[in-house]
């Protein structure tokens, strides 16, 4: 028997996202609010993982913990290439990268207000 989706507050979602990051090891974990910004989704979340197979390990036990939890099935691209891994989960927008990819994109410069600090999410 499938789970039906539940309604999630952003909120609730965000929190499980970080601590599931926090659980694989996901490392330089930012958080970017998007209210206001984006119509796309609520929270932006950036991090890194060490090797293309932790990039893609982070990526999946995050999508196993979400439907678990809430019977929230994500989109995922770039999973099989490990190199950056983008996970839809409507409200929240995960982005998983190697270091040098990370580095290389910036989209934290992109999405970050002008002159606002990184939130970096607290463990």
């Amino acid at each position: 028997m499938t789970a039906m989706p539940q309604a999630v507050p952003s909120d609730v979602l965000l929190e499980r996202i970080l601590s599931s990051l926090d659980d694989d090891k996901a490392e330089d974990v930012v958080q970017i609010d998007l209210r206001g910004r984006s119509t796309v989704a609520d929270y932006m979340v950036i991090c890194s993982g060490r090797s293309s197979r932790q990039v893609a390990a982070i990526a999946e036990k995050l999508m196993e913990r979400l439907k678990a939890d809430f019977g929230r099935v994500c989109r995922v691209e770039g999973k099989d290439q490990g190199d950056w891994v983008l996970i839809d989960a409507q409200d929240v927008i995960v982005h998983v990268f190697r270091p040098e990819v990370r580095e290389f994109y910036q989209l934290e410069k992109m999405w970050m207000p002008a002159g606002a600090g990184l939130a970096r999410a607290q463990a």
